[in-house]
C-alpha cells in the first residue's frame, strides 16, 4: 500500500513527464473537471491524492491514444 509521501512523489514525477513532454497537454490541466476539486475547501487525504493521480494518469493515457489515432490519420 502507497503512503502519502509516495503518492505526492508520483504525482510530481506525472506532473513534471507531463509538463516536459506534453506541453500542450499541460496547459489545458487547470481547466480540466477531472483534476478540480468540487467542493470550495476540499479535504486533501491520501484516498482524494490517489484520486487525483489516478485522474492524472487517465488524462494523460487518453491524450496519448487520442494523439496515435490523430498521427495515424495523417
Amino acid at each position: 500500500m502507497k503512503n502519502l509521501h509516495n503518492i505526492l512523489t508520483q504525482i510530481t514525477a506525472l506532473t513534471s513527464n507531463i509538463e516536459t513532454n506534453y506541453p500542450e497537454l499541460y496547459r489545458s490541466l487547470d481547466e480540466n473537471p477531472m483534476t478540480l476539486p468540487v467542493s470550495k475547501h476540499p479535504h486533501i487525504d491520501k484516498k482524494v491524492m490517489e484520486e487525483y493521480l489516478e485522474s492524472l494518469t487517465d488524462v494523460l493515457n487518453q491524450y496519448v491514444e487520442e494523439e496515435k489515432i490523430r498521427i495515424n490519420k495523417l
